[in-house]
């Protein structure tokens, strides 16, 4: 099975080494058919703390490297 890959944009670079990416996508609801806008909010590594608040990045599943951290940024979009 393939990694996961999402697009986001960074929201948060405070901590050592971990960047926050807000990822949206659009739902559709069963029964109105109206789309709308949902957000979920991810843990990314950063290894050389390259990304900053408001960079377009693009973040790839892999192995837990802490309790809330099991994303990695692989680069910009």
């Amino acid at each position: 099975m393939s990694k996961k890959k999402l697009k986001g944009i960074v929201v948060s670079d405070k901590m050592e080494k971990t960047v926050v990416v807000k990822v949206e996508r659009i739902k559709e609801h069963p029964k109105y058919k109206r789309r709308y806008k949902v957000h979920k909010r991810f843990k990314a590594h950063d290894e050389n703390k390259e990304f900053h608040i408001g960079d377009k990045v693009i973040i790839e599943e892999c192995a837990p490297i802490s309790k809330d951290k099991h994303f990695k940024v692989i680069g910009r979009v």
